[in-house]
């Protein structure tokens, strides 16, 4: 007696039980897509929590950019820490289209923050995406970073087949890895920014 596969793609499979490359490549950018929204939404809700644990400096870091009306800076001040705690954790439940739509938007807001400003020639500013008691300065690495985070929540704005427990558990884990290296980037590129890393005279 054979046993068939549940894939949760439909008719995933043709009569002989073959998947087709485009099946698979529709199964493949699917669970990419989800990884990218479980990794977004870990930064956007850790980003919010730091956010809210040191909401005294986001308003300074905010007018640091110099691209808002001083009477808009306090109310952005308040409503970003929540607004990305909301689209962090709707992204880590399933990454509906509208939330990962409102990612995508926020992300690239900053990237366009981060650019302007680097082409005024105040890189030197901190970029507030950091560890708080590491300044980091604006790049365009920081600009290439958002906008490839982006890119990663983009499969998400394309409807596709569905996907298997397997797949959810493959997208779990590649997401906390984009995570992790995600992570190690923003630590590492603020250590190399720090006056720790001058060398000593």
């Amino acid at each position: 007696m054979t046993v068939g596969v549940t894939t949760g793609i439909g008719s995933g499979m043709s009569a002989n039980g073959a998947i087709s490359l485009a099946q698979a490549g529709d199964t493949g950018f699917g669970i990419l897509g989800l990884a990218g929204a479980m990794a977004v939404g870990l930064v956007f809700v850790l980003a919010g929590l730091s956010k809210l644990r040191h909401r005294e400096l986001l308003t300074g870091v905010i007018a640091n950019y110099r691209l808002l009306p001083s009477a808009l800076i306090g109310p952005a001040a308040v409503l970003l820490p929540p607004a990305e705690l909301a689209l962090g954790t709707a992204l880590l439940l399933g990454g509906h289209w509208l939330a990962a739509m409102g990612a995508m938007a926020l992300l690239l807001v900053f990237a366009a923050a981060m650019a302007i400003n680097i082409r005024r020639g105040r890189s030197q500013i901190d970029c507030g995406c950091g560890r708080s008691q590491l300044r980091q300065p604006l790049s365009w690495l920081l600009v290439g970073r958002n906008v490839a985070l982006a890119a990663l929540l983009a499969a998400r704005l394309v409807p596709g087949p569905a996907v298997s427990t397997a797949d959810i558990m493959i997208a779990l884990a590649g997401g906390l890895a984009i995570f992790v290296i995600v992570q190690l980037f923003n630590a590492i590129g603020a250590l190399a920014a720090s006056p720790l890393s001058s060398p000593r005279r």
